[in-house]
């Protein structure tokens, strides 16, 4: 069974393993031992602290496979985008150009640097393994952590955002980047993301142009890139947009990859998921499939079942599902169809 639950220390190389294999672009998920093992202490800390808002606090999840240990996924939610430091992205407008005497009356769709989105709660570091890419268990993988946002609303923003990775060719390279970042370094964009992964994004994106960039300037390339998803990030990019966030408004300064946004109570998986009794039967039946949680904390599990529900009424479990969520008879769970 595959099972969703806080990332701890001895995942360390199997974590490692995951990142290595990551997208360019996913700098929340470094491929350094280092930086990968300050993120779980973190995520231990932040489970483990009392809180009654959000902070600095950061969640990082796993997705294990329970027969054989094996990491097949990981996921993660920053309480706070920016908390420490301003979270920059550019923000998609439109400029009125007039001249009465002329009869001219244009409008120029540019890019403003801003940190509009600064508190939000940001949904980082998603993948699976190849094998599972369009399969229920990348729902589990994106959604189980938005049963827990749902469980510990106090813990999170009222929105949450999330930056998709953008489009970059075979190579690496980035029209986006090409025709604008990389004017102010002298570097290409796998260099650029992976320094960011390492140290800051913000370091990077102070030095970037703060004044409008007039879209129409840029090169072709450039302006078929905007909001272009990388092909490894479509799967993450259509499990949000079917939850509801939207694009459009924003999107990322490095690659031009689109920045999704939604209010917390307008999430399919918050807003309609369940709070229900579970009752343990062997020989249950099976139906649809859900994603179902236990609420807890530190000891939060999330796993994807076939059940046999109707609201209103208790969910049966059997012996071995209700193992694995860390729940008995009685106990309450949290639960969302697919």
């Amino acid at each position: 069974m595959l099972v969703m639950r806080p990332a701890q220390t001895a995942d360390l190389d199997e974590v490692k393993r995951l990142a290595a294999d990551s997208p360019i672009g996913v700098t929340s998920l470094p491929d350094d031992i280092e930086r990968l093992g300050d993120k779980i202490a973190t995520s231990e800390a932040s489970f483990a602290a009392e809180v009654s808002f959000n902070g600095e606090e950061s969640y990082f999840f796993v997705l294990e496979d329970t027969d054989s240990g094996r990491l097949v996924g990981c996921s993660a939610i920053v309480a706070s985008a920016g908390y420490s430091e301003p979270f920059y992205s550019f923000r998609n407008e439109t400029f009125v150009h007039a001249s009465r005497e002329l009869k001219i009356h244009n409008k120029i769709h540019v890019l403003s640097q801003c940190h509009d989105l600064t508190g939000n709660s940001l949904l980082t570091s998603f993948y699976v393994v190849p094998e599972l890419v369009g399969t229920p268990w990348s729902e589990l993988n994106s959604r189980g952590r938005l049963l827990f946002v749902a469980s510990h609303p106090e813990r999170f923003a009222d929105s949450v955002v999330t930056e998709i990775v953008g489009y970059s060719d075979e190579h690496g390279e980035s029209p986006f980047w090409d025709a604008i970042g990389r004017n102010f370094f002298d570097l290409n964009y796998a260099a650029a993301e992976r320094l960011c992964g390492l140290k800051s994004r913000t370091f990077l994106a102070e030095l970037m142009p703060h004044y409008p960039i007039y879209v129409p300037l840029l090169p072709d390339a450039a302006q078929e890139a905007m909001g272009q998803v990388h092909p490894r990030a479509q799967i993450t990019f259509d499990i949000l947009m079917r939850e509801g966030f939207e694009t459009d408004h924003y999107i990322d300064i490095f690659d031009g990859g689109p920045t999704l946004h939604a209010r917390v109570s307008s999430i399919r998986s918050i807003a309609q998921s369940r709070v229900v009794p579970v009752k343990i039967e062997e020989g249950r039946r099976s139906g649809r499939q859900y994603l179902v949680s236990n609420g807890q904390l530190q000891d939060y599990r999330a796993a994807l079942l076939e059940l046999d529900w109707a609201p209103g009424k208790p969910v049966t479990l059997d012996l071995a599902a209700a193992e694995a969520l860390g729940v008995g008879e009685g106990v309450s769970v949290r639960l969302v169809a697919v």
